[in-house]
Formats: structure tokens, C-alpha cells, sequence
């Protein structure tokens, strides 16, 4: 009994430390693409992880900062740019939401939007994030959305050379780092400090990160007018059912890497507490990460308590290692980031689509060009929409 109990803090200690170190640049990076800085990604990554594992329903769960999230968080920041504390509201009433619905036991309804719309869904946020990554790639300012930053690009921009190399050397490093070495050091963890190393030693001239306070966050929410409250009111709504629809995918991973089932409501309180919360301190709003999850299991992680050391590790790294932080290039984060826009897409989809059915086919492709060039939660609606329609038509009728 005592060996087993010893054996399981071991190995949520173990995971709690990879996911730690693993979360790290993710955070960094998001943080920097929100448009509301490293510190947010981080703190996110912190009050999110943590409030997550308490509460949560998922017991091996990692949460912080994800794609799809900071995509979102992102338009919304180009759009209050002279106003981010209505930013910081926003993600705690996107919390809020995701608090109600837990209490009102609807966990079970978001985990049936049908898979061609999550396909689409995930390709066209892997889409985005590389789009909005090539700029800061070639050491030019980052866009504020996937069309200003096409009309950026075809303008044929000034090119820095040495963000170039730097952001190149990051991707191949994530692309090509033996199995053997990633199993001990996260491939991005490892472009994050060689690239940060070399841009150091020869004194390259390019954007970095900035300041990075190494203390604990403080309250940033502040009070906002009537009227806008009421305009980021439905972008709140938004946010949380995509944060919702995101975190309990990755419950499902969870359940089947452990033989185990998820809380789908209990999840939901959770992710709200700490989005809540991630608002409150001025954290980026974030979601259950599969990436993270998925290695944190394969490290020995079973209980909650891998999640609260993981947050307990970046909280270690933020008072300890802030200043040497600040040093990292951001067209190194690019890299990194662009290698997780790779890895969001639904490659399996695209590789069998023309084995899949034509209605299938339709309502992704749907759903990708809404969520590229539109609104992402309009692309959702649509193709849930679209897809409940298909089901309704005999066989011979459709598509």
C-alpha cells in the first residue's frame, strides 16, 4: 500500500515537472500572439493549471493557454488595444459562463458536436496561427488578424535576416529532434534556449520578449463602461464555449490514455475558476491542452496533484527566471508556434478525406473557411448547424 502511494506521487511529481517545463514556452508564446504579453501566458498558465487541477474533473488534465483560445483572445485585444481591461473582463465572464454551465449540468451536450466540424474547427485554427506567425517569422510586426496579415505579407515586407534564422533554426529544432533526446528534453523547450543562446552570443539585433515582472501577479481587472460590457458580452459567450468544447476534447483524450472517466460538469467549474481567476490577474484565458495532458500521463501522472506541480514549477521559474526570459527572441517563439499550428490541423482528416463522405467532407470544409476568413464561433454554430441538416436528408439526396 505504502510502495503504491509512494509509486503515485513519484510519478505525478514526474509529470507535473515535464508538463511544467513543457508549458513553459507554450505560454510564453501564446502569451506574446494574444497581443497582451509573455508575463499574461504565463500567469494564464499558472492561476489556469492550478484552479483546473483542484477543481476539475479530470484528474490527469493540464490546463493553460491553447491555440484556439489565444486566437480568439487575440482579435479581441487587436480590438480593444486602447482598452485591455476589457479584456481581462472578458475572460472572467467567459469563466463565468463556463461556472453556469457546469452547475446547469451541460457538459454532456458539448461533447456531441459531430467530429467534421471539430475537424474543421482545429484545421482552421492551425491555419490561423501559422498566418498570424509569419510576420514576427521574418521580424516584422504581428498582424491583428488572418487578413491584415495576408495583405501584410503580399506587400512584400522589409525581411530580417537574423529573425529568419533564428525562427528557422527554432522549427527545425521542434521538427527534427531525435525521440531518444525529446523524451528528456522537450524539443521546444530545447529551440527555446539554443535560439535564445545563439541570438545572445552573436548579438543579434532582434525583437524580444520585454519585461517580465519575476513577482506573483497582482489584480489587473478594472471596472469598464456600460456600453461595453454589453458589446463584449456575446464575445464572452463565445470564449467559453470554445474554451468548453476544447477542454472536455481533451477530457476524452485523458479518459482513453488512463481507462478512466471524466466529470464532464466537474471540468467545467474548473475551467471557469481559473479563467475566472486568469482574468482577475491579468492571465490569458487558456483550456484543457492535449499536448500537455497527453505527456504528463505518459510520465507517471494519475491524480490531481501532477496538475498543482505543474503550476507550482512555472511559478518556481516566474520569481527565479523571469530576467533571463525577457532575453527570448520572439521570431524564436514564432517557430515554436508555427510547429503548433502544424500539429493542431487534423492531418488524419485531410489524408483520407476523399474516403470520407461527400456531407462530411462539405461541413469541414465549411467550417474551415468560416473559421479562417470569419468568426470562429459562427463556424461552429454553421457547421453544427449544416451537419444537423445533412442527417435529415435521405442518403440519395445529399451530398
Amino acid at each position: 500500500m505504502k510502495e503504491n502511494i509512494l509509486k503515485t506521487v513519484k510519478g505525478d511529481i514526474f509529470g507535473g515537472i515535464t508538463a511544467g517545463i513543457i508549458a513553459l514556452p507554450l505560454a510564453l508564446g501564446f502569451g506574446v500572439a494574444s497581443g497582451l504579453g509573455a508575463a499574461a501566458g504565463l500567469y494564464g498558465a499558472i492561476i489556469l493549471g492550478l484552479f483546473a487541477a483542484l477543481f476539475g474533473g479530470t484528474r490527469t488534465q493540464i490546463s493553460g493557454p491553447t491555440g484556439p483560445m489565444t486566437v480568439i483572445v487575440a482579435s479581441v485585444a487587436a480590438l480593444y488595444s486602447d482598452n485591455l481591461a476589457a479584456v481581462f473582463v472578458l475572460m472572467s465572464l467567459s469563466g463565468l459562463f463556463q461556472i453556469v454551465y457546469g452547475l446547469c449540468r451541460v457538459g454532456k451536450f458539448i461533447n456531441l458536436v459531430p467530429n467534421p466540424v471539430v475537424s474543421g474547427f482545429m484545421t482552421g485554427i492551425g491555419c490561423i496561427i501559422i498566418t498570424l506567425q509569419l510576420n514576427p517569422f521574418l521580424g516584422q510586426p504581428s498582424s491583428g488578424g488572418t487578413l491584415s496579415a495576408i495583405k501584410s505579407l503580399l506587400a512584400l515586407p522589409n525581411v530580417n535576416i537574423q529573425c529568419v534564422i533564428l525562427a528557422a533554426a527554432a522549427l527545425l529544432i521542434v521538427f527534427l529532434t531525435p525521440k531518444k533526446i525529446g523524451k528528456t528534453v522537450p524539443p521546444s523547450l530545447l529551440a527555446l534556449v539554443a535560439c535564445t543562446i545563439l541570438a545572445v552570443l552573436l548579438h543579434f539585433s532582434v525583437p524580444a520578449i520585454g519585461s517580465i515582472p519575476n513577482v506573483l501577479p497582482e489584480i489587473k481587472i478594472a471596472p469598464i463602461d456600460l456600453k461595453t460590457f454589453f458589446d463584449i458580452l456575446p464575445l464572452a459567450f463565445g470564449l467559453s464555449l470554445l474554451g468548453s468544447i476544447d477542454s472536455l476534447l481533451t477530457s476524452l483524450v485523458a479518459d482513453k490514455q488512463t481507462n478512466t472517466k471524466h466529470d464532464s460538469n466537474k471540468e467545467l467549474i474548473g475551467q471557469g475558476l481559473g479563467n475566472m481567476f486568469a482574468g482577475i490577474f491579468g492571465g490569458l484565458a487558456g483550456a484543457g491542452a492535449t499536448m500537455r495532458t497527453v505527456i504528463n500521463i505518459k510520465s507517471g501522472a494519475t491524480t490531481r496533484l501532477s496538475g498543482t506541480v505543474h503550476s507550482l514549477v512555472l511559478i518556481l521559474i516566474l520569481l527565479v527566471f523571469a530576467p533571463l526570459a525577457e532575453l527570448i527572441p520572439i521570431a524564436v517563439l514564432s517557430g515554436i508556434l508555427i510547429k503548433i499550428g502544424i500539429d493542431i490541423m487534423d492531418w488524419e482528416f485531410l489524408k483520407n478525406i476523399h474516403k470520407i463522405s461527400k456531407r462530411d467532407t462539405m461541413v469541414m470544409l465549411t467550417v474551415l473557411f468560416i473559421t479562417v476568413f470569419g468568426n470562429l464561433i459562427l463556424a461552429v454554430a454553421v457547421g453544427v448547424v449544416l451537419h444537423a441538416i445533412f442527417k435529415k436528408i435521405p442518403p440519395a439526396q445529399h451530398l
